[in-house]
């Protein structure tokens, strides 16, 4: 009897732990805009990289294209997404401020990286390399 107990309290919390892994973010992530918070692989310090503004990204589920700001000029790219593999294409046509910093140039070279997507416990979505993450953006609110 203690075995049947023990083997039900297992499999309940089994298929509680199941379900908490499986809840459906893509609502999430196309519903906000997201902002650059933290990016992996560069020697800058994150402030220094982006001294006016902090990128920002934003996924259009119709159309399968992300656009945002670098931080400094706008961009837009078709992107793919499969589960939580994402595939992000070069950016279409930007504008074309000047920059200071480096960040632009640290940004669109991670964008091309990063092959997987996830929301973590804390709302953050999270693009990473296999399972590195490499950038973590915030939602925003727009006034």
């Amino acid at each position: 009897m203690k075995k049947i107990a023990i083997l039900a309290i297992f499999m309940v919390a089994l298929l509680n732990s199941c379900s908490a892994v499986k809840t459906d973010s893509s609502k999430e992530i196309y519903a906000n805009t997201w902002e650059l918070e933290y990016i992996s692989g560069t020697r800058i310090a994150f402030e220094g990289l982006f001294p006016d503004k902090k990128p920002e990204l934003h996924f259009m589920e119709a159309d399968k294209i992300v656009h945002g700001s670098t931080g400094c000029n706008g961009y837009r790219a078709s992107y793919k997404l499969d589960g939580n593999s994402i595939t992000i294409g070069e950016p279409g046509a930007m504008t074309m401020r000047y920059c200071e910093g480096g960040g632009e140039q640290a940004f669109l070279a991670m964008m091309k990286k990063v092959n997987k997507i996830s929301i973590d416990k804390d709302g953050k979505l999270n693009l990473s390399l296999n399972e590195v993450p490499m950038m973590r953006f915030k939602k925003v609110t727009k006034e």
